[in-house]
């Protein structure tokens, strides 16, 4: 594989570039999606050819990283509880929004595939298979939007497990729509074969990934090494998305698979890998989606093709919203879902890519006009259709999330943590001692507090050391020296102290590092200002997280 020299600046420059621009769109309270998307037009095709189309194919085992990542991510949002409670509703609008695209999307486009080639074969089968490729939703912006406004509800679970699921049966779609479309141009595979292998293939790749789910499970179960086990977890989710990508068969369906196992069968051991794997997608995201907008070639669609791209936009929205709308009406769902799933699932990205390209590779042998073939008009119309709505979509699901309040209720307990500083949580009456104070009142001082280290204060109530339990241990022995001996004679300097502006995620970073339950507090000048305590922290997240709730 040949590699020209402008992929060794790729990597830099995307993630530099993606983070301005996302800085920038966020002060325009845009989705930093878009952010990224607007720095690969800049670097690709489209704009100074930093990347080029070269680049981007060679690429192609990253794209294939990175939606597995995308699939373990919202496997870990879906549970067994969810999908057995809201598991019809959630049938009803995934069937009524998927098969509404489908068919909208591919009488409108078929309709200029047939006024542009005058041959009906052509408009059907093209009809078909953009049709089917509309009836997938991107679950990588979707997800990233919603961890950016740290959304929550009835609302956004609906949302991912419906993204989740498009992607199933925008294959199963695809299967039968490409099927149709080689019939038409005289391939010798029947529809049933390309219908069956396609059954395979996602019944194979869920496998795949339910058995990668064990032993992931596994590793979690018997390692009580955080490191040890991320990484192992992480090796084991490689491996899961090279070997279904060897057999060519759906990377998203097998990692979402993998999550859905893992954050079910081990719910509470999991939750770190997790954190681990999201942490670990900010820049992963970041180069998949400026890889997407480096990919678009704006100046080489011809009038006609930009046409299909518009009708494409516009009756994929219109199937989307209106079928989430059917299927949630008929099942009784809340207004929330009925009236806001639709306009949160309009962005469509990485599975809807991969579609098209396979489909130029099945169908370039179907020309359209001179100089353009049916794979060709397809991929080219996809992508620019992907950079469109990827415009739409973040902004729609940024606000459908706020209509519904759900914006702003998935905080973590690290989010908490960082928000908020130790000034205003110290804990009130730390005991104190002045370096003056004798060794016998330091012992009834130590008698009525629950901390095995007491401070000791200067004359301007400056920290200037500490008494700990096993310091007293050492003068009990001599009894006769406590009227006599003073805090200042056996005390010891405090090393580890923060100022009261400090956050409690370094507070808590702290304790666990000294394996300690606490930690003296000084003013900006050294002045001591008192205690925190872990267990004041865990009361101030679970004081912030019913807070949370009950708005």
């Amino acid at each position: 594989m040949e590699l020209s020299s402008g992929i060794l600046l790729i990597f830099g420059i995307a993630v530099f570039g993606g983070l301005i621009s996302a800085f920038v769109v966020r002060k325009l309270h845009i989705p930093q999606v878009l952010g990224y998307i607007l720095t690969g037009l800049i670097i690709g095709e489209s704009g100074f050819k930093i990347v080029d189309s070269k680049d981007i194919i060679n690429l192609a085992p990253f794209n294939y990283f990175a939606l597995g990542i995308i699939g373990f991510l919202v496997g870990s949002e879906i549970t067994f509880s969810t999908l057995k409670k809201y598991g019809k509703q959630f049938s009803a609008i995934l069937l009524a929004e998927g098969l509404l695209s489908f068919i909208l999307v591919g009488l409108s486009t078929g309709l200029v595939l047939f006024f542009v080639s005058k041959d009906y074969n052509v408009a059907l089968a093209g009809g078909i298979v953009f049709g089917a490729i509309a009836s997938a939703t991107d679950p990588a912006s979707t997800l990233n939007v919603l961890q950016e406004y740290r959304a929550a509800g009835i609302l956004t679970t609906t949302v991912i497990a419906i993204v989740a699921l498009d992607d199933a049966l925008a294959m199963t779609l695809y299967g039968i729509g490409t099927g149709v479309a080689q019939m038409l141009s005289g391939s010798e595979l029947s529809t049933t074969k390309i219908l069956l292998h396609t059954i395979l293939e996602l019944f194979g790749s869920t496998v795949i990934g339910i058995i990668f789910g064990y032993f992931v499970i596994l590793v979690l179960h018997r390692s009580n090494h955080h490191e040890s086990s991320a990484a192992a977890s992480f090796a084991l989710l490689l491996l899961c998305i090279g070997i279904v990508n060897q057999f060519k068969m759906d990377v998203i369906l097998a990692t979402m698979g993998c999550g859905i196992l893992v954050v079910n069968k081990a719910p509470k051991r999991s939750k770190e890998i997790i954190q681990y794997i999201k942490n670990l997608s900010i820049p992963i995201y970041i180069l998949f989606f400026v890889l997407v907008g480096a990919r678009l070639q704006v100046n080489a669609l011809p009038k006609w093709l930009w046409g299909i791209i518009i009708l494409y936009t516009i009756f994929r929205s219109i199937g989307k919203y209106t079928g989430c709308w059917i299927g949630a009406y008929f099942t009784r769902s809340d207004h929330k879902i009925r009236n806001l799933t639709g306009m949160s699932i309009f962005a469509q990205g990485g599975v809807a890519i991969g579609l098209s390209i396979m489909a130029s590779q099945h169908l370039n042998s179907i020309s359209v006009v001179k100089g353009y073939y049916l794979g060709d008009v397809i991929i080219f119309g996809v992508t620019a259709t992907t950079f469109i709505v990827q415009i739409i979509g973040p902004t729609c699901v940024k606000i459908a999330a706020r209509l519904a309040g759900e914006t702003g209720k998935n905080i973590s307990e690290e989010d908490i943590l960082n928000e908020n500083i130790i000034e205003g949580n110290i804990v009130s009456g730390a005991s104190v001692v002045l370096e003056s104070t004798t060794l016998r009142e330091v012992f009834h001082i130590f008698t009525g507090t629950k901390l095995d280290m007491i401070p000791v204060l200067g004359r301007s109530r400056e920290l200037v050391g500490g008494i700990t339990i096993n310091q007293l241990k050492e003068s009990l022995i001599d009894q006769e020296s406590w009227d006599w001996l003073l805090a200042s004679d056996i005390m010891e300097p405090v090393k580890d102290v923060l100022e009261k502006t400090s956050t409690l995620a370094q507070a808590a970073r702290m304790m666990e590092q000294l394996q300690t339950d606490y930690i003296a507090i000084t003013e900006d000048n050294g002045t001591f200002s008192g205690i925190i305590t872990m267990r004041k922290i865990r009361d101030i997240i679970k004081e912030k997280q019913l807070s949370i709730l009950s708005n």
